[in-house]
């Protein structure tokens, strides 16, 4: 049995953002073992949802093949790591959970959703949908402006045309960077804003500018913390995400340790 704990009130803290501290490649390193030690010892509770993750985004890149949708399958493929810390706020609970010395049983997976944290994890979530939908949005305008003037194609003719011809190499050009900046405003706004709110329950709107606080403080080890993350959800995407059910986890655990060491946690 594990310990038990008073659940907090269903009103998140009115506090204002928390204090940050300088990390370093040492420390991404160390939340990196960390988390893969988390998901050694933990792995059999909490593979369910990564599996539900794979599945949708293998979904979502089956009816990107219809022929009006093709074009976006990879911006929807790489849009999936914009909400990556929506599907990891159970990951965070447990982690948090198996360093206070409680209970890590999978059934405490979804208690962020319940008592003061539901809320704030809401409205952070929507956020992130909308960036999701808005970076759709723009992928769609870059290809009609590019390689989208040559005429729908076929998927065999839209993978022949993307390197053979100008449009094509405007798109992948352009494409890349905007997409940076969705990444990079992702990575500024929810890096450690999500473990926060399940840390704290916490207001939202604090935890994204202790994120950016963070992200203030350490430019450069933070764009290496993104350039990793992003690398580790791109091999685990392949092949057809299944990789992402060893990867969601890992990454879910060793942000939660980054986030310790990264933010100053109130007693």
């Amino acid at each position: 049995m594990g310990q038990s704990v008073t659940q907090a009130p269903d009103v998140p803290e009115a506090a204002g953002p928390a204090a940050v501290r300088r990390i370093t490649p040492d420390d991404l390193r160390w939340a990196l073992a960390a988390g893969w030690d988390d998901f050694r010892a933990l792995r059999g509770d909490i593979l369910f949802l990564p599996l539900i993750y794979a599945a949708i985004g293998f979904l979502a890149a089956a009816l990107a093949f219809q022929r009006d949708l093709f074009p976006l399958i990879f911006p929807m493929a790489a849009g999936f790591a914009l909400v990556g810390p929506v599907a990891a706020a159970g990951f965070y609970e447990i982690a948090r959970r198996r360093e206070a010395g409680l209970d890590t049983s999978w059934l405490h997976f979804l208690d962020p959703l319940a008592g003061r944290s539901r809320l704030p994890l809401l409205f952070l979530a929507v956020m992130l949908a909308g960036l999701f939908l808005l970076w759709v949005a723009a992928a769609q305008a870059i290809y009609a402006r590019t390689l989208g003037l040559i005429g729908p194609p076929t998927p065999e003719a839209f993978l022949a045309s993307l390197f053979t011809t100008p449009e094509g190499w405007r798109m992948v050009v352009i494409g890349n960077l905007v997409g940076a900046v969705f990444a990079l405003v992702a990575l500024v706004i929810s890096a450690f804003s999500f473990p926060m709110v399940v840390d704290r329950g916490t207001d939202p709107i604090a935890a994204v500018l202790t994120s950016a606080r963070v992200f203030a403080a350490n430019p450069g080890t933070m764009l290496r913390w993104g350039a990793t993350v992003a690398g580790i959800l791109l091999l685990g995407s392949l092949p057809l995400f299944v990789g992402l059910m060893v990867a969601l986890p890992v990454l879910g655990y060793a942000t939660w340790h980054l986030y310790t060491v990264a933010v100053v946690r109130e007693p």
